[in-house]
């Protein structure tokens, strides 16, 4: 397990958690972008659209003009990141932003980097 030190890391992993066990969805992720704000999503799982939490959290940043981002955290049973999340961050945020891998009691099993 990974002990967090940054209050702002604790809070992502927290709305990520939030947002998962609110929607009961697979997944949840929270992203902070580069001016400290934050977005959260679950998976969307339809018959004509699957996203993950991530592209969701993403994707809720970018509609909303952010610039960049400095961390990202995702929570699920499957405790790892799929390679597809963290292209999505390299896509918009280069390579280097933090991705906290947790499980669903918020508990963090890895940090990596995008």
């Amino acid at each position: 397990m990974v002990e967090l030190s940054d209050p702002e890391d604790v809070k992502i992993v927290g709305l990520a958690r939030s947002t998962r066990a609110r929607t009961r969805a697979e997944e949840g992720a929270c992203v902070r972008d580069t001016d400290g704000r934050t977005y959260a999503g679950a998976t969307v799982a339809l018959e004509s659209l699957r996203l993950s939490a991530v592209q969701v959290a993403v994707a809720m940043a970018v509609s909303s003009g952010a610039r960049g981002l400095e961390a990202v955290a995702v929570l699920g049973e499957s405790g790892s990141a799929r390679d597809t999340d963290l292209s999505v961050v390299r896509d918009f945020a280069g390579p280097g932003v933090t991705v906290l891998v947790a499980d669903p009691d918020g508990a963090v099993l890895q940090s990596l980097t995008s």
